[in-house]
């Protein structure tokens, strides 16, 4: 039985939102590290990210989702990864490079931006670092390299070792200097 999301509206002046689909509603937990790309000629470029996860021994998933073509479907998948149990998202983009703002935008999650170089890309894939470091105010990516989809993959790996994603998550004690 599918499992619905979204939202249901208190009334009154004390409405909350409140999540109808929770973690316990699904059968099994999902990936720690959801990657994105924004389209299938991106998979190359993204595969250091899955072999280093994989090597690692840490749950992932790749989604082809473009902000563009299809705002909605990445709307939905940064809303509800943390219910599947999505820890990190790391997102793969070029040219405009707008799938990692575009997750931000809809989640708490950490997001690692990958700027990648195509041949459509200009002055070698400034444009998509320029796009992913240039976020606004509370809507925070983090970027990576050049097609550094490793060194995403490895910065996921250090987040989620910090207890990165959960709020009750013990942390590393701190070393009085």
């Amino acid at each position: 039985m599918p499992v619905e999301h979204g939202f249901a509206e208190g009334l009154g002046d004390e409405a909350q939102a409140v999540p109808l689909a929770m973690l316990e509603d699904y059968d099994e937990q999902g990936p720690l590290v959801g990657i994105l790309i924004g389209s299938e000629s991106d998979r190359e470029a993204m595969q250091p990210a899955l072999d280093e996860l994989d090597e690692r021994g840490i749950s992932h998933e790749l989604r082809v989702l473009s902000a563009h073509r299809d705002p909605r479907g990445v709307a939905e998948y940064a809303s509800n990864a943390a219910l599947r149990g999505v820890r990190v998202v790391i997102c793969g983009a070029g040219m405009s490079a707008a799938l990692p703002g575009a997750v931000a935008a809809y989640t708490d999650l950490p997001v690692i931006g990958v700027p990648l170089t195509s041949a459509k890309t200009a002055a070698g894939g400034l444009d998509a670092i320029l796009s992913i470091v240039q976020m606004p105010p509370g809507v925070p990516v983090a970027c990576v390299s050049l097609n550094g989809a490793k060194n995403a993959a490895v910065l996921a790996a250090k987040i989620l070792a910090q207890g990165g994603g959960y709020p009750d998550a013990p942390r590393r004690p701190q070393l009085e200097l």
